[in-house]
């Protein structure tokens, strides 16, 4: 079982951006960040494949992007224009693994 591992987290001012990568020990077909504020379910926020095609929900869809290298089998989050709603902890996924969570605060 792939194991992931993620990194870039940590607190931002509002309109500020992150990065946040994931580092696999194997390699990844399909991948996915997700977020998960406390009491609430997991959300599915963007997804990227195999061939680099992207998905992503609208909260997050003109602000954050999803990409990858392969060589170094990482997965990437790009986030901009952070808000405070974008608080909370942030999970790498791909077909069977997930990371261990990473918090990203925004904040003044």
């Amino acid at each position: 079982q792939v194991q992931l591992v993620e990194s870039g987290g940590g607190l931002v001012q509002p309109g500020g951006s992150l990065r946040l990568s994931c580092v696999a020990s194997g390699s990844v077909f399909f991948a996915g960040w997700y977020r998960q504020a406390p009491g609430e379910e997991r959300e599915l926020i963007a997804t990227i494949n195999s061939v680099h095609n992207t998905a992503y929900i609208d909260s997050v869809k003109d602000r954050f992007a999803i990409s990858r290298d392969d060589a170094k089998r990482t997965i990437f989050l790009q986030m901009n224009n952070l808000k405070p709603e974008d608080t909370t902890v942030y999970y790498c996924k791909d077909d069977n693994s997930w990371g261990q969570g990473i918090q990203v605060t925004v904040s003044s």
